[in-house]
């Protein structure tokens, strides 16, 4: 068996914290020629997200709808800009098992619900300042 390597992992988005989405928007469709593939609430992590084709990837745009969320706290510190990436993994449990062998250090011991299928992130501290999304998807865009 070989060992992980997140380097052979599919790129699947990358995340961009924006301060309003509808302007967001505006920019990456109409102004940059993005299509918009799927936009909606997630309330149980204030806030509103739309992701966007980008050929063989995605960009997820991020909008805080609760001033207490993770994602408000981060713009508010470090305002627009990357968020994560995110990549997709085969067997998620077994990934993050991995990688917390290897000592790095993870926001999610265990798989969570997202979007698309189970998620995971590695802290930013992990990864030089940069949060790393793992995803197994069980759907697709």
């Amino acid at each position: 068996m070989n060992p992980l390597q997140l380097a052979d992992a599919r790129l699947d988005h990358v995340g961009i914290v924006v301060h309003n989405i509808d302007a967001a928007l505006a920019t990456y469709c109409g102004l940059l020629g993005f299509r918009l593939l799927e936009r909606t609430d997630v309330p149980d992590h204030g806030v509103e997200i739309a992701f966007l084709d980008a050929g063989r990837a995605t960009i997820e745009l991020l909008s805080p709808t609760d001033e207490e969320s993770g994602t408000a706290r981060f713009l508010a510190r470090r305002g627009e800009g990357p968020h994560h990436v995110c990549f997709v993994v085969d067997d998620l449990d077994k990934t993050l098992a991995e990688l917390r062998a290897r000592g790095l250090r993870l926001i999610d011991e265990k798989p969570r619900p997202g979007i698309h299928g189970l998620v995971a992130f590695l802290h930013p501290q992990a990864a030089h300042g940069m949060m790393i999304e793992l995803l197994q998807k069980t759907e697709t865009l």
